[in-house]
């Protein structure tokens, strides 16, 4: 299924190729290509390089922690996301290490070890869909993230289910054309909200 973005400006074709489905297929995600997921959320920049970002992952067909994960997710996500072969939480730690200070950067950065992490997923064939409709503390307690560290986000990783196997609804979902709000109504110049000139 292709749902290139159709950009008003020339961007990497990484970012144009990369969507988020609903119906992932049941087939697994190498253990390579999962560790390079990870490897690329590892070179994330991060605000004094504090790297605040953890991972919690659960591997479908291996132990428990999938499940555990799918039971901390809003009960509309888990619909969908039951199918992803890899679910992962990520974590942010609030806390800079040096001087115990609150990291004000620290969910920021999460957010580019993920951004990453999606990239390298597109490069390699795989999807992720995140997803912020989660239980924080039933995954505090399911995995014993301590009092300075917060589940934030959920990511589903996989391969698209495109098959007339896959839930007509969930297809009909992934079928939506792609949608983003023009530069202008997000760029400013000499004051918010007054589009910039670039």
């Amino acid at each position: 299924m292709s749902k290139n973005a159709r950009t008003d400006y020339p961007v990497m074709n990484t970012l144009a190729v990369r969507w988020s489905p609903y119906a992932f297929s049941v087939n697994p995600v190498s253990p390579i290509d999962l560790k390079c997921l990870f490897e690329a959320a590892r070179w994330a920049p991060s605000s004094y390089n504090e790297q605040p970002w953890r991972y919690l992952v659960g591997i479908k067909g291996q132990g428990h922690a999938h499940a555990r994960i799918l039971a901390c997710l809003a009960e509309p996500n888990q619909a969908w996301a039951r199918n992803a072969p890899v679910l992962a939480v990520g974590v942010v730690m609030r806390q800079l290490a040096a001087n115990g200070k609150a990291n004000k950067a620290a969910e920021h950065d999460l957010g580019l070890a993920s951004a990453n992490l999606v990239m390298e997923a597109t490069v390699r064939g795989l999807h992720v869909h995140q997803m912020i409709g989660l239980d924080p503390e039933a995954l505090r307690t399911a995995f014993a993230i301590p009092p300075e560290a917060d589940a934030l986000t959920a990511l589903a990783i996989g391969h698209v289910d495109a098959s007339q196997n896959a839930d007509p609804a969930l297809r009909e979902r992934d079928a939506k054309p792609r949608a983003r709000r023009p530069i202008g109504e997000f760029v400013f110049g000499d004051q918010f909200g007054q589009t910039a000139d670039l």
